[in-house]
């Protein structure tokens, strides 16, 4: 299992609630792709863009630590790229020593 952080970008012409289901929704497809969300979502809210994204201003940003195979989240990256709500998205994968300082990988395993 690999450690990796995600950060997505919602229209900002959503609702909160709307944009709150997105993060149930990234959820279920991580799990749903064998992988697991470790902590709660980092919800930023919405924040002025630092340019217009499809002739938008505003979106809602939303941060995940993310835990799982190497490849497996190919799907999810594609589910949100085809997606008219996401503005934009990012997929990392963590160093391991950042991943264990996030508590995300046990003490003894990073290199």
């Amino acid at each position: 299992m690999r450690p990796y952080e995600l950060m997505v970008i919602v229209s900002g012409a959503l609702d909160e609630n709307t944009a709150h289901g997105w993060i149930k929704q990234v959820t279920k497809s991580v799990t749903s792709v064998g992988g697991s969300v470790h902590g709660t979502p980092d919800w930023w809210g919405r924040r002025r863009l630092a340019y217009p994204i499809k002739k938008q201003n505003d979106g809602y940003y939303a941060v995940f630590n993310l835990v799982a195979e190497g490849g497996a989240l190919d799907e999810v990256e594609r589910t949100l790229r085809l997606s008219d709500d996401v503005l934009r998205h990012k997929v990392l994968r963590l160093p391991d020593h950042e991943a264990k300082r996030r508590g995300m990988l046990p003490a003894g395993s990073a290199k």
